[in-house]
């Protein structure tokens, strides 16, 4: 759990280096969307109830993007990151410590690097190891969710030692990379993630296209 709170200052501090209208990895988002998205998320029951019910999309879209074009310019923008760097409210169910891991673990990791790999020239970073077996971790609870519509059998292979089978069939392909790399392509950043693979020539080809993710 102790990762979650530097994970949010690097985030923070990853959107500010950006500033306002950089690209980010979210397909349709400039950064002040993923800020908003970010600060509704945590301070919004209806944004967050939009975010998890199809019938709620609608209300967090709007209220994200409402949200978005308010912080369109550096000052607005810096306050509204400001105000997610803060936390969530003390009543909000994220300020519990077990939803906090649980909800935002994975997410500002994901969302971090949305931001720095949206550019052309970019570097992984080296991770901790503790937060390197925090992910790994959490990728193990989420991968047969994330690789449900691969119609390929999936192990994970961290080059720590560790194997996870995501999904069992017939004919399998391993993916073979960092937890925070392997968590990237998990989650449909499959472009940008680096990781390599081990099977049947037509196996990874079905792999490189198949839907990822949620």
């Amino acid at each position: 759990m102790q990762f979650v709170e530097p994970s949010r200052e690097v985030l923070a501090e990853t959107l500010l280096a950006a500033g306002p209208g950089a690209p980010t990895l979210c397909a349709g988002w400039r950064t002040q969307e993923l800020a908003a998205h970010l600060y509704l998320r945590e301070h919004s029951p209806k944004v967050g109830l939009g975010l998890v019910v199809k019938p709620w999309n609608k209300v967090s879209e709007k209220a994200t993007a409402r949200l978005a074009a308010a912080a369109s310019t550096p000052e607005p923008f810096a306050e509204l990151v400001e105000k997610f760097r803060s936390g969530p409210p003390r009543l909000s169910p994220f300020a519990l410590r077990a939803v906090d891991h649980s909800a935002n673990l994975v997410e500002f990791f994901i969302h971090t690097e949305d931001v720095r790999r949206a550019t052309d020239r970019w570097a992984p970073r080296a991770l901790d190891p503790g937060y390197s077996r925090a992910l790994w971790a959490e990728l193990v609870k989420r991968a047969a969710i994330l690789y449900r519509s691969v119609d390929l059998g999936i192990v994970l292979v961290n080059p720590a030692g560790l194997r996870h089978v995501a999904k069992r069939a017939p004919v399998s392909v391993a993916i073979i990379g960092e937890p925070g790399e392997l968590l990237m392509h998990a989650n449909g950043r499959t472009g940008q993630a680096l990781v390599s693979f081990e099977g049947q020539a037509d196996a990874v080809a079905l792999l490189r296209t198949a839907p990822v993710g949620l």
